[in-house]
């Protein structure tokens, strides 16, 4: 397969774009990037991104408690016209209740047939997700709509008083990985008057020499670095002195004392996101509201029960959703595997008490607690990634990353005051990648 020339990765790149991508990619300290990747905006459609992002900014993102959003209909009508698995089964329900709903293993068998007829099949393109769960998924989407993640992180941004500024001859985003082998590369931001973009691996070995790390992102000087808790813990290792307006956590659990290291290292916000590859930036957290606040205005969210029933808001159940942004893949009634309860804050809706996956209950001196109950037994550690597993003779085993290990004794005194003197064990989670957190062999334990 040919690699995309600069002309189809940039077509609207000016010799000031051109001139951030030589920037980025021979700094002396730069690191080995290892893929080749771009906007491919075209002219007309970075203006488009641009309407987008005003139109988001301006919106109200919820509906009232006892009624439905004014446009799901119109949404639904739509998605049964043009959506070939939609079309088959039949005419819409008069009922929103009644449309069935849809799984990650559902997506993971086929993406073809949730793909809309009218989706221009030459400027489609797709990624993999990880399939931590067993589903990985192949994600249709397009380059107009990878663009409008940055409306919903502005939007988010904005609610703790940060508004981009960043612009040419600057780089907006640094997105960091910490594993073995991770998608790197450079890019611009056209509608930010291509300001830089850097997608880094901090694993040592994608270096040509360790220290160029710190040394490298204090030349970039970024506004906004992105992330996951394991990338952010290797930050703090490492002497930068660049200040940063705001960090984005997403794809993994944010324990309350890692934020709290993050900002009181870097002096501005972290935001912990609710982010999916099926449908992006979903919520932001904030403490004031009690809960991670929507993002999307046109998202609407449903709390289910295992048999596919909505719950009443403030009952916990699995996160299913139905609209979305991403043209390419309209989700109608899609169980996320991810658990929260709904509630309204302002009368904007929240999802309190978010946890990936399926909740998993704990044996604790014979009687269940809710896997909720051993990240707040957590929340006082910078624990970055960790999981917990109970064995079929209750005892829990506690992993930890091995340069995390230093908290072990810490952890596993936390835990055994959920589950007595004893009861758990510590070892190295040997996994350098997302890592489902909580299991157990426990009969009744997925009750």
């Amino acid at each position: 397969m040919a690699i995309p020339d600069e002309d189809e990765r940039f077509p609207t790149l000016t010799p000031a774009g051109r001139s951030m991508l030589a920037f980025l990619c021979e700094h002396p300290a730069a690191p080995f990037y290892r893929n080749q990747s771009g906007n491919k905006l075209l002219t007309h459609e970075v203006e488009q991104v641009r309407r987008f992002e005003r139109d988001v900014a301006q919106a109200t993102v919820g509906w009232p408690a006892d009624r439905k959003p004014d446009w799901l209909v119109a949404f639904i009508r739509v998605a049964f016209d043009t959506v070939p698995y939609y079309r088959q089964l039949g005419s819409p329900p008069k009922v929103f209740e009644d449309l069935p709903t849809q799984s990650r293993a559902a997506l993971a068998a086929d993406i073809t047939p949730f793909v809309p007829d009218t989706v221009e099949i030459a400027r489609l393109i797709n990624f993999r997700t990880t399939g931590t769960t067993g589903h990985p998924l192949l994600i249709a989407s397009h380059p107009v709509v990878a663009a409008r993640y940055l409306a919903f992180h502005k939007r988010a941004l904005k609610r703790f008083g940060v508004e981009l500024r960043h612009g040419s001859g600057q780089v907006g985003v640094v997105l960091l990985g910490y594993q073995q082998r991770c998608f790197t590369y450079v890019s611009v931001t056209p509608t930010m008057g291509e300001s830089g973009l850097a997608k880094l691996n901090l694993y040592p070995g994608e270096w040509r020499h360790p220290d160029d790390r710190a040394r490298y992102l204090d030349a970039l000087s970024p506004e906004v670095v992105a992330g996951d808790p394991i990338s952010f813990a290797e930050l703090l290792e490492l002497p930068v002195t660049m200040k940063p307006r705001a960090l984005l956590s997403v794809s993994m659990l944010l324990l309350p004392a890692l934020r709290a290291r993050l900002e009181q290292r870097f002096g501005c916000p972290v935001l912990d996101i609710y982010s999916l590859n099926e449908v992006g930036p979903v919520a932001v957290f904030d403490a004031q509201a009690g809960g991670h606040v929507l993002l999307q205005p046109e998202l609407y969210v449903e709390i289910l029960d295992p048999d596919g029933k909505p719950l009443a808001p403030g009952q916990r159940g699995e996160i299913t959703l139905t609209g979305g942004f991403n043209f390419c893949l309209p989700l109608l009634r899609y169980r996320t595997g991810d658990y929260a309860s709904l509630s309204f804050h302002a009368d904007v809706p929240v999802l309190v008490g978010l946890s990936g996956r399926s909740p998993v209950r704990y044996l604790a001196s014979g009687n269940w607690i809710n896997n909720i109950d051993v990240t707040h037994a957590l929340k006082h550690l910078p624990i970055p990634h960790f999981s917990v597993h109970q064995r079929a003779d209750g005892v829990v085993v506690l992993r930890l990353a091995q340069a995390h290990t230093a908290l072990g004794a810490d952890a596993c005194a936390a835990l055994e005051a959920l589950f007595g003197a004893g009861s758990v064990l510590l070892e190295v989670l040997a996994a350098d990648d997302k890592t489902v957190q909580y299991t157990s062999a426990l009969d009744g334990a997925h009750a």
